[in-house]
């Protein structure tokens, strides 16, 4: 057998540049007289750690295709390749604290330049098109942090410094629609069209259709922000992350009632739904960092988008998979389709 051995396996098969990826393999020789090493399209990758049946490499950047060939090289001679799909940026300079979102109307991507806390920068809003064009929106928002359209295709967004919600017109001008929700962070839209916010300081509100907000529940409190979604089965899913490695997604139901649907994340964040009801959750999962896939059920999870500093994530009507880190966004070309998408 040649010295490079043989790849067995690829986990996870998704990635975005600077992700850890596991290779499983059998006979590589380890042999740094002779030199060895991992290559992703002949590019030579960061080796976190190498051994005869495993190793753990960083995915490199600037990849012409999201089609990515792996192989092994050892003592000169060179393993056969697999395949995994690893996600094309398409914007960067940005500050993303929470899931970015696709505008219904024309499938574009709004997405952040949210800054710290009380901080005005010139714009923070963006909406990057469907050609790659990455264009400011005239929108005066201080602190924006979650995105969310209505069933009527209109844009809200929470604005953590003033603690409110405002609407986004036609002009691309910010209007407040409800205010006094602590810090602001979480938005999400059931599927009668009722408005939740998350206030991080631990309490979600339920807004009426005249910008009332009410308390609806009653939570821990996070050391970052509320991240908001509702289920294919109407109920709230909800992370709050603290400084545990042993984090929850909660589960609260229309009473306002919560529990506990899975928990063993370290900082989740941003999270999204497909249509079968599987839930991905931006999270370190046993240590290791990207996107985590719960089943519907919340019994299983695995590690499924391999990155860092992911924040957030959403789905295109193309079945693409955007991931956003806290500086970038990226497109993995999936054929998953979210829960809020026709």
């Amino acid at each position: 057998m040649s010295r490079a051995g043989r790849i067995i396996s690829i986990n996870p098969a998704y990635a975005i540049p600077g992700g850890e990826i596991i290779i499983n393999c059998e006979n590589f020789e380890v042999n740094s007289t002779d030199g060895y090493g991992c290559f992703f399209n002949g590019q030579a990758a960061r080796l976190v750690g190498a051994s005869a049946n495993r190793i753990l490499a960083i995915v490199p950047d600037d990849f012409d295709s999201t089609e990515v060939q792996i192989y092994l090289e050892s003592g000169g001679e060179r393993s056969d390749a697999k395949t995994i799909t690893v996600g094309k940026k398409l914007a960067d300079d940005l500050h993303i604290v929470a899931n970015p979102a696709v505008d219904p109307n024309d499938d574009s991507i709004i997405v952040t330049r949210s800054g710290s806390r009380g901080q005005q920068l010139p714009v923070t809003l963006f909406r990057l098109e469907t050609d790659g064009f990455l264009n400011d929106m005239p929108a005066e928002i201080m602190n924006p942090t979650g995105i969310a359209f209505d069933k009527n295709g209109e844009m809200f967004v929470t604005a953590r410094a003033d603690g409110e919600v405002c609407r986004i017109n036609r002009d691309s001008e910010s209007v407040p629609y409800a205010s006094e929700m602590g810090i602001a962070t979480g938005i999400a839209f059931n599927r009668s069209g009722e408005m939740y916010i998350g206030d991080r300081s631990g309490t979600i509100y339920r807004v009426t259709d005249l910008g009332t907000p009410e308390s609806f529940a009653i939570l821990e409190p996070s050391v970052s922000a509320y991240h908001l979604a509702f289920g294919t089965d109407d109920n709230l899913y909800l992370t709050a992350p603290g400084l545990s490695s042993f984090d929850a997604v909660y589960r609260v139901d229309k009473e306002g009632f919560d529990e506990i649907f899975y928990r063993g994340l370290g900082r989740p964040q941003g999270i999204a739904f497909d249509r079968d009801g599987n839930l991905y959750v931006a999270a370190c999962s046993q240590g290791r960092h990207g996107i985590v896939k719960i089943s519907n059920n919340g019994e299983k999870a695995e590690t499924f988008v391999a990155g860092m500093n992911v924040v957030g994530l959403c789905f295109t009507r193309r079945g693409e998979m955007i991931v956003a880190t806290g500086e970038a966004v990226y497109t993995l070309p999936i054929g998953i389709y979210g829960t809020l998408l026709d």
